[in-house]
């Protein structure tokens, strides 16, 4: 997020009465201010009002929207901009989303905050605010930020939550949200808005439907199956996660191990026993729980190769490691968390050159991994 007020960017001014705004003819009120949008290099002492844009009113309005939720006027300049652009929410919902494509994530997120200002009853905008902030914390979790992913989770969350609230409620809500908990691991909660969506939909015909929909019901319809099927909704699974994930590994470790006595099958569960393990340097006895894992069913997750391969490279058996990590590219051959740790072996091996290739493609995917333009730094200087 931007460290500096962006309110400090606009300046409020009279607009004189003659004054006739470029293709439009909305009235002004000259008794209220307007915000104008600073332009590059320009101040207050050389402002000439003469010089006015449209552009520049409209840009200083959605920067109010945007950040001055309890502007007395925001009812006013919802009406210019209703007559002056017409078509902004369509115009703008596509911008942040090309931004947000790009990981211009600061500018998207500006844009999404213009729109809930512009107009903040309309639901799929809020939606839309939270998968933005969804991804942005995916990518900063992939780029080893996870302080800065768990925030954007957290507001996420926010979003998720004011949008599965909404009356009439919105179908595609519960369906995004869905996946949002199976992200988090949060198996109990995914299943409640799972159903939820299904619930919402069970009596709309295929026809109305349309394709997307009909693999969207299919698809919840299956996740909320292997939720069920696996018991992944157990309170011992959910508190296990949890407790992994905030650093509480044993107490995590005998919740996993409660659900594992009654659900010896789901490979889920001998992954999460694996984690904990490897998280408290028991690697061997991490490495056996997640050969369990693919036992059951883990062999499609590159998530569990690669944490196999930790342990392998603790035990110093680099080869078994490669075997593994080259099992996860496969399967994930975007991931920066497998490359990043291609690279690492690589260096376990004494082969800088092949440790710098795989730290510069992690870059070409995520410019902003701070540890793979370490790594690449210093296997640079040192090449």
């Amino acid at each position: 997020m931007n460290s500096s007020n962006p309110l400090d960017s606009i300046y409020y001014i009279n607009i004189p009465s003659n004054f006739v705004p470029s293709n439009s003819a909305f009235k002004i009120d000259t008794t209220i201010k307007l915000p104008v949008q600073v332009k590059a290099g320009e101040s207050i002492e050389n402002f000439n009002p003469n010089d006015i844009s449209t552009e520049q009113i409209l840009a200083g309005i959605l920067t109010v929207f945007a950040y001055d939720k309890k502007n007395e006027h925001l009812d006013y300049y919802r009406s210019i901009i209703k007559n002056v652009r017409p078509d902004i929410k369509k115009e703008l919902c596509e911008a942040a989303i090309l931004k947000t494509k790009n990981e211009d994530f600061d500018l998207a997120e500006e844009i999404f905050l213009a729109l809930l200002g512009y107009d903040p009853e309309d639901v799929a905008l809020v939606l839309n605010m939270a998968l933005f902030l969804d991804q942005r914390a995916e990518s900063y979790r992939n780029s080893g930020l996870i302080e800065d992913a768990d925030a954007y989770d957290a507001d996420a969350l926010a979003y998720y939550e004011q949008a599965m609230n909404a009356e009439p409620p919105l179908a595609d809500a519960f369906f995004n949200a869905g996946f949002y908990y199976m992200k988090l691991k949060k198996f109990r909660e995914a299943k409640d808005a799972f159903e939820t969506y299904l619930a919402l939909t069970c009596d709309v015909s295929d026809e109305d439907l349309g394709e997307n929909g009909i693999y969207k019901k299919e698809r919840a319809q299956e996740i909320v199956s292997n939720i069920t099927n696996q018991n992944m909704d157990d309170r011992e699974f959910s508190a296990a996660y949890e407790m992994i994930n905030n650093g509480e590994e044993e107490k995590g470790l005998e919740h996993i191990r409660k659900f594992l006595q009654n659900n010896p099958k789901v490979w889920n569960a001998w992954f999460m026993l694996g984690w904990g393990l490897r998280k408290l340097g028991r690697f061997e006895d991490a490495k056996q729980a997640f050969l369990e894992a693919l036992k059951y069913g883990a062999d499609t997750n590159s998530d569990t190769y690669n944490e196999l391969a930790l342990c392998y490279v603790e035990e110093k058996n680099l080869d078994e490691a490669e075997k593994c990590l080259m099992k996860a590219f496969a399967l994930a051959p975007e991931s920066t968390k497998v490359i990043s740790n291609l690279g690492y072996l690589a260096l376990a091996r004494g082969n800088k050159e092949d440790a710098r290739k795989y730290f510069a493609t992690v870059l070409e995917y995520d410019s902003k991994d701070k540890i793979a333009a370490s790594e690449l730094a210093k296997l640079e200087a040192e090449l």
